[in-house]
């Protein structure tokens, strides 16, 4: 076969897997947008600061339990450097190029370390997760991956979430489970 027929089968040959990761990457999108229809915003009043601004890399969010189920929607499968903070309201993700990420405290579900999320696996327990609620009928939720710039962040970040959550572990329940409850 001649040199030019070649490169033209390997050069239309790599448009055709380019394009279907591409197919594949907008399928995901609309399937986790299902999963996600939106992202809770960030109130005006964050309360107080828990954290400093800390520097982080925003890996990714996949669906909670699952390491490799990357949610795409909402940008929230796009990797980025990051500065995370924890408020009384929440924890903020400010991330470069994309949308920034806010986790309310009543939706926080768990925080913790894990070796690796889709995106990337570092090794023992390198990447900060956050397990929370997107939407209250979702649940099972999301687990996002951060991964700090110093380890010692690792450690403030996983502590200030989990204070957050114990916060939030002893309120009453909402006035509809009360009713039920009582009926």
């Amino acid at each position: 076969m001649p040199t030019p027929v070649s490169i033209a089968l390997l050069v239309l040959l790599l448009a055709l897997v380019l394009l279907g990761m591409r197919a594949g990457w907008r399928a995901r999108t609309r399937r986790t947008g299902e999963v996600v229809p939106a992202l809770p915003a960030a109130p005006a009043d964050l309360g107080e600061a828990r954290t400093p601004a800390l520097e982080a890399v925003y890996v990714s969010s996949t669906r909670a339990g699952d390491w490799l189920d990357r949610v795409t929607a909402h940008e929230l499968g796009e990797r980025s450097a990051a500065h995370v903070q924890v408020w009384d309201a929440g924890v903020t993700i400010a991330r470069e190029g994309v949308a920034d990420v806010f986790v309310p405290t009543e939706a926080l579900r768990a925080a913790g370390t894990a070796p690796g999320i889709a995106g990337k696996v570092v090794g023992r327990d390198g990447i900060v997760l956050l397990t929370w609620l997107p939407a209250p009928e979702d649940g099972r939720g999301l687990d996002t991956g951060l991964h700090t710039r110093h380890a010692a962040d690792r450690e403030v970040l996983v502590a200030a979430a989990r204070a957050l959550i114990d916060t939030t572990a002893g309120e009453p329940a909402p006035a509809q489970d009360q009713q039920e409850e009582t009926a």
